[in-house]
């Protein structure tokens, strides 16, 4: 029964720890944008959800690469911020290398198919990362 209780408080406080990343991560990303995230999810625009939902399954992705290999939870939230700041240079780069458009532009005019190329990006991205980090 120990072994039990044990493995259920590691469930918590892994859940917690992985809500409180995908909130600074969500916090960074925003930052990033130069327009508002949340308004632009409310109003229905697709590119916007499409484009931080891939931002944040990507850090998910990340994190879980991360516990899978780690044996703290330190060492778990300073990979994982490792992770977020890898992908916001991931995020630059790419608008940094299209200079024919801005990508906060392209987003926040609902362009689609700028959102589906980032979130492959991103995801990709993630995967590698979080094999490094294991």
């Amino acid at each position: 029964m120990g072994a039990f209780l044990t493995d259920i408080m590691n469930v918590v406080i892994g859940v917690l720890i992985l809500l409180a990343i995908l909130c600074v991560g969500a916090y960074v990303f925003s930052l990033l944008t130069r327009f508002n995230d949340s308004q632009e999810i409310n109003k229905g625009n697709e590119a916007a959800g499409i484009y931080m939902g891939s931002k944040l399954l990507g850090l998910c992705i990340i994190v879980a690469m991360v516990s899978y290999s780690s044996n703290s939870w330190l060492s778990m939230a300073v990979w994982s911020a490792v992770g977020i700041i890898v992908l916001c240079l991931v995020y630059l780069i790419f608008d940094w290398l299209t200079p024919k458009f801005k990508v906060c532009d392209q987003i926040a005019e609902g362009n689609l198919a700028v959102a589906q190329l980032l979130r492959s990006i991103i995801i990709g991205v993630s995967i590698v990362i979080g094999t490094f980090l294991m």
